[in-house]
Order: structure tokens, then C-alpha cells, then sequence
């Protein structure tokens, strides 16, 4: 029996959790130029929760993509922040529903007693600051995968 390899689940959904700051790399990782419109914010202070539903770039088909000569795809995904005590953010027009945001990072930044800051880092000097007692992250693809309208991989210049 052979060890299960990253390409064995590329057509399966995402469904991760995230406990602590080297889970949460991974979900940055993949979350990064998710596209969401600033409509798709979900602050429930009763709830301790903060959602954003994405439109995510499929990082992990990308390989198998352009090795098969076939478009990119995103898909929609809800990136779920649970036991978060306050939101704040910078450069962000929430009155403006027609804006779309991209998100390029997700970080925490701990104290030391478990609780902490969560960063998201939007392109364009925008960001999103999530106070939590603990770090406590879902990302969830929720629809089938979809082509990229833009047909194109996102890049970042060095």
C-alpha cells in the first residue's frame, strides 16, 4: 500500500480545518488571489464568526492543468473564522457593493496564550483584522470547479 500523494485528491472538494499557524499556511497558500465581492463578508459578533465566500484560484490543479493543456479553474469556497471576538479593516469601502476584493495572504500573528490576530492581506494596501481567542479556520469548497473567466494563471511579478 502506497502513501497517498497531493495529486490523488486534486478533483476531490477541499474540506480543511486549521488549529494552528502551519495549518493556516496552507490555507493562505491556497487562498491566495481568491476573488470575492465585499457583498460576500459575513461578521456575526453573536456567533463569534467571520465567513468570506471566494472565488478561489484551484492552486492544486494547476500543475495538472497546464500539463494536460486544459483551462485553469477556480471554484467557490466558503473560508469560515470561528471564536473571533472583533473585526477591523483598512482600505476596504464596504459601501461600495459593486467592489471586488482579492485576498493575496492569511496570517496569524499569536500571543501567548493561544489567542491572537488574523491578517488577511488584500491586494491593493487593503486588510482585514480578526482578533481570535483561538485559531479556529474552515475553507470549504462549496461548488464544482468552474473555468477561470480569465483563463489565465494568476502571477506576481519579483
Amino acid at each position: 500500500m502506497a502513501d497517498a500523494t497531493f495529486e490523488d485528491g486534486r478533483e476531490a472538494p477541499l474540506n480543511l480545518g486549521v488549529e494552528d499557524a502551519e495549518d493556516l499556511k496552507v490555507v493562505s497558500t491556497l487562498t491566495q488571489d481568491a476573488v470575492f465581492p465585499v457583498t460576500e463578508m459575513s461578521w456575526r459578533p453573536g456567533e463569534h464568526r467571520f465567513a468570506l465566500l471566494i472565488n478561489r484560484f484551484r492552486w492544486e490543479d494547476r500543475a495538472a492543468a497546464e500539463r494536460r493543456g486544459r483551462p485553469f479553474e477556480r471554484v467557490q469556497s466558503m473560508l469560515v473564522f470561528d471564536n473571533v471576538l472583533g473585526v477591523a479593516s483598512q482600505g476596504v469601502d464596504r459601501a461600495d457593493k459593486d467592489v471586488i476584493l482579492s485576498l493575496l495572504a492569511v496570517d496569524f500573528e499569536a500571543s501567548e496564550d493561544g489567542a491572537g490576530q488574523v491578517l488577511l492581506t488584500l491586494a491593493g494596501d487593503g486588510a482585514i483584522r480578526l482578533a481570535v481567542e483561538a485559531l479556529d479556520v474552515t475553507l470549504k469548497d462549496v461548488t464544482r470547479p468552474y473555468l477561470a473567466p480569465s483563463k489565465l494563471a494568476p502571477h506576481h511579478p519579483e
